[in-house]
């Protein structure tokens, strides 16, 4: 994992970058009901687990673009991270309350998916937090609620003005005809994200769930 320093200027968004953390610091949510049908039967036929595979999914899409993995170091300079792994919520029933754990991530979803296993036998019975301790910045949040679907979804941080790194919400899979549908949000900082961008990693996590594991 490394850090690449760059400025506004070197990104082309001297102006938003300025306007949107000095002027008018914004973050924007950004609301969406995926397909996951392709994805669900795929895991079914695998035998593997949907939400490690939906996980994969997303963090490739991270990944692939340098707007979802940019930072602001210690030192207060801005910059993007070459990769960056997923650090998810664990739900511990017994007390209600979530932990974090993280996966490395890998372009081969065994590779990753298998990371994901140990990580859940070693640190997904912890109920501390983080449940799995941190070693670097390179992390993006992703929040799961099971237990209810939502048609929107809204984070409120107020010392966000220098958070660059995406959150992502999904909620509960419901069954519609034949298709289920998977909701969806991402938070993101408008200095360094918009509409735009956030319009073509939907519309590409869609069609990575859609060929999940295809040739």
């Amino acid at each position: 994992m490394e850090f690449h320093k760059t400025t506004p200027e070197e990104l082309g968004r001297a102006d938003e970058f300025y306007h949107f953390t000095e002027e008018a610091p914004c973050s924007f949510s950004f609301c969406s009901d995926l397909d996951a049908t392709a994805l669900y039967v795929r895991a079914k036929e695998e035998k593997i687990r949907f939400f490690p595979a939906f996980l994969h999914c997303l963090a490739a899409e991270v990944n692939a673009r340098r707007e979802f993995r940019m930072h602001e170091n210690a030192a207060g300079e801005l910059g993007w991270f070459d990769s960056t792994n997923p650090c998810y919520t664990v739900f511990h029933e017994t007390q209600k309350r979530f932990t974090d754990v993280w996966t490395e991530y890998d372009e081969d979803f065994f590779v990753f998916y298998e990371r994901y296993l140990r990580d859940q036998r070693e640190y997904g019975g912890r109920e501390v937090k983080p449940a799995k301790p941190y070693e670097g910045e390179n992390l993006f949040n992703v929040s799961c609620i099971p237990w209810a679907s939502f048609t929107g979804f809204s984070l409120n941080l107020p010392k966000s003005a220098r958070f660059f790194s995406p959150i992502f919400t999904v909620g509960k899979y419901e069954r519609y005809g034949k298709k289920l549908r998977l909701p969806f949000a991402a938070q993101v900082h408008h200095a360094v994200c918009d509409g735009w961008h956030m319009a073509m990693f939907v519309n590409a996590l869609q069609e990575r769930m859609n060929g999940f594991l295809e040739k």
